[in-house]
């Protein structure tokens, strides 16, 4: 309990001298009665009440109290200070707000239970306060010296109400409404409550006020509510009126003809082969740079110069080292035919579709017969009037898909050819070199597809990295030229 009261003393009167054995704990004063009384003059006497403590809230006038943090409820052991209504040398009287506490539940107001002067706080904001440790420290005026039990009043959260006994009846009410009623002179007994369960309202003191005195009290203020501004979502749209499009087309049907059922054919009998793909990546920085030192010699012959003259030339090159590439198969696959000569096709896109005529005998022409003679095949077939000598006889093709875009592609084989190779984009990308240095590299990608039937991946490959090393060392090329 939070105040004590001092009984055991020492008190003499003129027959005889009574000595009373004492001792206080913090705040609690417990009085050990002993079982025999001494008086001068008189035998000894037996005392008969048995050993208890008392407890009570009265004090000697000046007796500094330590005010202790009561149980808050809810299992709740610790509590934070948030913030401080009194400071030391403030005067407070009951049911006074002394501080505002947060728990991890609930802000809790704490009020006082003594009349007195606050002489310390015992911690600052934002620190930990426990429940049964001391709180503050108040100096108590003084009480009547009747013994009398002391009443713990709990700590008063924002959301609840205390109550009070008042001649012997329960009396319902907040620490700001008994405050009211404490500075206008008003028992709250005398006061009829329009709350729940009877609970006094601040109204019901103003009310009784002004019944006693006639004075008309201003209400207390309520903040305005404001509604929000209504939002963009919630403003009302009219609902747009739809209405089906009008659509006046109509399906035509056509024949396939020309080249697109040549094509029909073709790709028919294609899927009758088993493909399988290999890719790789070329480096043409060096090709590049030689094509641009050759470009003003062929363009003083009056030819255009391509990559497309090199990438046939180097299949060539490879070709007379894998032959089976160069190969055909018959429609039961039971016979296979090595072509003597590389007449290798060049997919074209034009107006008419796509259609592939064929360089006939690279391996016997150089690189500039072999841009002269694309440079023809190209004329033609934009004009649609290539021969079909010029479409037939391929023995080994290549797609230049690159010239449109994209990096890699999946080429279909052209029967009765066993394999065909997709040129992708030339881009620039940063590389290594032999030493570790990042250079600026001119990459092109690689997609061959080839008839799985006759041709092992190992084939593929090999044939695969020789094109490449002659296109990324164009010089490589004159040692196996005739």
């Amino acid at each position: 309990m939070a105040a004590t009261r001092v009984l055991g003393t020492w008190s003499q009167n003129a027959v005889r001298l009574v000595c009373v054995r004492y001792f206080q704990t913090c705040n609690n004063v417990h009085v050990l009665r002993p079982k025999c009384v001494c008086s001068f003059g008189y035998p000894l006497l037996k005392y008969s009440q048995p050993h208890h403590s008392l407890r009570t809230a009265a004090v000697l006038q000046g007796q500094v109290v330590q005010f202790k943090l009561s149980d808050i409820g809810e299992g709740i052991r610790e509590v934070t200070i948030k913030e401080w209504y009194v400071k030391e040398g403030d005067t407070v009287s009951q049911f006074d707000s002394i501080c505002e506490v947060q728990s991890d539940k609930a802000s809790v107001t704490i009020t006082s239970r003594y009349d007195g002067v606050i002489k310390r706080l015992y911690y600052n904001l934002d620190e930990i306060a426990y429940v049964g440790k001391p709180l503050i420290d108040i100096e108590t005026e003084a009480l009547k010296d009747s013994e009398e039990d002391v009443v713990e009043t709990p700590a008063v959260s924002h959301e609840e109400h205390t109550h009070q006994e008042i001649k012997g009846q329960k009396t319902l009410a907040t620490p700001a409404v008994r405050r009211l009623a404490m500075e206008n002179n008003i028992k709250l007994s005398e006061v009829v409550g329009s709350g729940k369960d009877g609970r006094i309202l601040k109204e019901d003191i103003l009310n009784f006020l002004e019944k006693q005195t006639g004075a008309i009290l201003p209400p207390s203020p309520k903040a305005e509510i404001t509604p929000p501004p209504p939002q963009a979502k919630d403003r009302p749209f009219p609902t747009p009126v739809s209405k089906p499009p009008v659509f006046t087309g109509k399906d035509r049907t056509e024949p396939v003809t020309g080249f697109q059922k040549a094509m029909v054919k073709t790709m028919s009998a294609a899927l009758k082969i088993p493909h399988f793909g290999y890719c790789d990546e070329v480096d043409l920085t060096e090709l590049v740079k030689l094509r641009e030192e050759l470009k003003p010699v062929a363009l003083a012959r009056g030819i255009k110069l391509s990559f497309m003259p090199f990438f046939l030339k180097a299949a060539s090159l490879g070709l007379l080292q894998f032959p089976i590439l160069n190969a055909s198969v018959d429609e039961n696959c039971q016979n296979i035919t090595y072509k003597a000569s590389h007449n290798i096709g060049i997919a074209m896109d034009t107006e008419l579709g796509l259609i592939v005529p064929n360089v006939k005998n690279v391996q016997v022409r150089s690189v500039f017969e072999i841009a002269l003679e694309l440079n023809r095949l190209q004329k033609l077939g934009s004009s649609g009037q290539l021969s079909t000598t010029d479409l037939t006889g391929g023995t080994f093709t290549l797609s230049n898909i690159g010239s449109i875009g994209g990096t890699y592609a999946k080429p279909v084989i052209l029967p009765p050819e066993v394999a065909i190779g997709a040129l992708g984009a030339i881009k620039a990308l940063p590389r290594f070199d032999q030493k570790g240095e990042v250079y600026k590299a001119q990459m092109m990608n690689v997609s061959w597809s080839a008839d799985h039937r006759i041709i092992d991946g190992a084939t593929m490959s090999r044939f695969s990295n020789l094109w490449k090393s002659y296109l990324e060392n164009p010089a490589f090329m004159l040692l196996d030229l005739k």
